[in-house]
């Protein structure tokens, strides 16, 4: 006991007998001390006190699967500048392969009594993945939000960028570029995001008179290395136009068309999808659809202050206008 008192005293800023009134709920101590004595115990680990276990720190978990598709950073310092101006401290949670699970990560932020979550790109985009851990969030009633595509019955608002619109105005692209044979490289079959793009891709294939086989169609990992492997098999059916389900996928696109002998725009155009940073400055630069991620931060922000503030918010999925980007990347086709 005495050391954690010296220890968050040190942290705040305080004498330890400030600290001690604060966690036996004694009288006398400012409500901006006390709070920051509270947040501090729960930035250094240790539980709160029983009597204090019911109020919630202002620490907000973000949780990222992953920092190597630039995307999620972006969206992950956008929506932890967003919950600082709010008086909120974000927790960064990221998955790791081996390391701590979404699920472990649930479990901690639980622990510390965050405020609320906001997840982006998390495992509730996968219908075949485990979800008890959201559940979980639910049976507390904490405040939860979730940026792009989720499974159903979930219950938590969510933010997304409207992959039909995505698909729609990446495939008109390559049609007005006179593109006959275009394939897409999507995420895994149970990803939420790439069902839906594929749904609006065919009918917009349809539509145009196109003919739509599976063989245009090719699942890979959210990689570069998946991208390339899942691109060179539609370049071997004769694909000369191929939408990416991502920037890092798009890259490993064009690395494939390249190994196959044949060039990027002039043989196989290719697009990506986030316009993440830097897609600009690749060669050749690349033609993708950018998701809104500031309006989409900001609104997730707001959706979970909301809750925080006791407001009734409702579990709608709010639909962002994506933005086709023409770059490099694609060319009209060689006749």
């Amino acid at each position: 006991m005495t050391r954690r008192l010296a220890e968050v005293a040190r942290k705040v800023g305080v004498s330890e007998a400030t600290v001690s009134r604060v966690l036996n709920g004694k009288p006398g101590v400012s409500e901006s001390t006390r709070t920051a004595v509270l947040t501090a115990l729960d930035v250094l680990g240790y539980e709160r006190p029983t009597q204090l276990r019911g109020e919630r720190a202002r620490l907000v978990g973000l949780v990222l699967p992953e920092l190597q598709n630039p995307i999620f950073p972006a969206f992950g310092e956008i929506i932890g500048n967003g919950l600082a101006q709010q008086g909120f401290t974000p927790v960064l949670c990221t998955r790791t392969a081996g390391g701590v699970s979404e699920a472990d990560y649930v479990e901690l932020l639980l622990q510390q009594h965050v405020s609320g979550v906001v997840f982006s790109g998390g495992l509730y985009t996968q219908a075949d993945a485990g979800h008890d851990h959201y559940r979980r969030l639910t049976e507390r009633n904490l405040p939860t939000v979730l940026v792009n595509a989720a499974i159903e019955g979930l219950g938590f608002p969510r933010v997304s960028c409207d992959d039909a619109v995505a698909a729609e105005q990446a495939l008109t692209h390559l049609l007005s570029l006179g593109h006959e044979r275009v394939g897409m490289v999507l995420c895994p079959p149970d990803h939420v995001p790439s069902q839906r793009k594929q749904v609006a891709f065919e009918a917009a294939a349809k539509a145009a008179g196109l003919d739509v086989t599976p063989e245009v169609f090719e699942h890979a990992m959210f990689s570069l290395e998946g991208g390339q492997a899942a691109a060179a098999r539609l370049v071997k059916r004769g694909i000369t136009g191929i939408i990416c389900a991502s920037d890092p996928q798009a890259l490993g696109a064009i690395r494939a068309v390249r190994r196959q002998g044949l060039s990027v725009p002039q043989d196989v155009s290719v697009i990506g999808y986030d316009d993440s940073a830097l897609m600009n400055c690749v060669d050749p630069p690349l033609t993708t659809v950018r998701q809104p991620i500031e309006a989409m931060g900001r609104a997730a922000v707001d959706l979970l202050t909301m809750q925080i503030n006791g407001a009734s918010v409702t579990d709608e999925e709010l639909l962002f206008e994506p933005e086709l980007v023409v770059r490099g990347s694609t060319a009209p086709i060689r006749r």
